[in-house]
């Protein structure tokens, strides 16, 4: 019930973004900074009682967590929000969920990882599925540039936490589990907040309630509740089991998209679906 729970929160978030986009004129930066600081008095409850006794952190420590915090946590959100401007919910939960597959390839070729001929071949059933979804939001747009520029920010999206996933190995060895991901996103919540304050007037908060209601959803519903079900979950049923479970996230968010959102859905990009779902499966395969 709860890796369910948290496959179906994660993939809500982008229709929750695509709700908003559509409820007022809001940009990407605005949007993910009402997300971001919306979460923000969640993680600091859960931060007070781990962060109450922690030692200085060495300058290393502090250097990895900026950098992971940073480029990988805002700057893959940050991508990702520009992204779902152009593309349908559909299409980025596809290209999103190939990070897996990208985690191993980047310990392949910058960490010394064995490689194998099934990741090979995951990358290309991977890789062939979002081609198939691709082509098909490109039939149904009247701008391929609209879907080109889409596909390419979320595509840099799911490089950027492919990176963040396969760093974070070594920041958790040193820092800890909750330690590090409450550090990380405390980074990259002040980063957001940051970039918001010197690139945007506050004039722009001025926005109807609707998006305050889908980035309160976003923050609660798609990022910080799910983070505690998909820990209960692997406690209960151990990681490989969650993950197989979590593979129904990209149909759930086509469901979705054609459900509230009512974008179209083909056969092609049903077999997109299996396709990206079985290379992630044969990636994540021991």
């Amino acid at each position: 019930m709860f890796a369910l729970l948290a496959a179906f929160g994660f993939s809500f978030k982008a229709i929750f973004v695509k709700l908003a986009y559509a409820a007022a004129t809001v940009d990407a930066v605005t949007l993910l900074t009402l997300r971001m600081v919306l979460c923000l008095p969640f993680v600091l409850l859960a931060a007070l009682p781990v962060l109450r006794d922690m030692p200085r952190l060495a300058a290393r420590d502090v250097g990895l967590l900026l950098m992971l915090g940073v480029a990988g946590y805002y700057g893959s959100s940050m991508l990702d929000f520009y992204g779902l401007q152009y593309i349908s919910a559909g299409l980025e939960r596809l290209i999103l969920f190939t990070y897996p597959t990208l985690t191993i390839l980047i310990g392949v070729l910058f960490l010394g990882r064995k490689a194998e001929g099934r990741m090979l071949l995951a990358a290309a059933l991977s890789y062939g599925g979002i081609a198939i979804a691709f082509v098909h939001d490109a039939s149904q747009s009247r701008e391929l540039q609209s879907v080109l520029i889409g596909a390419g920010f979320v595509f840099g999206c799911a490089v950027l936490y492919a990176l963040y996933s396969a760093g974070s190995e070594l920041a958790i060895q040193r820092l800890g589990s909750l330690r590090f991901s409450i550090l990380a996103i405390l980074t990259a919540t002040a980063a957001v907040t940051l970039h918001f304050v010197l690139s945007r007037p506050l004039q722009v908060l001025q926005l109807p309630l609707p998006v305050y209601g889908y980035s309160l959803g976003m923050a609660l519903f798609s990022t910080m509740l799910p983070i505690f079900w998909q820990s209960t979950a692997i406690r209960h049923l151990g990681a490989a089991r969650t993950v197989l479970i979590g593979t129904l996230g990209p149909a759930l968010t086509i469901f979705f998209g054609w459900w509230l959102l009512h974008e179209p859905v083909s056969l092609p990009q049903l077999a997109g679906t299996v396709l990206v779902i079985g290379g992630v499966l044969l990636a994540s395969r021991r």
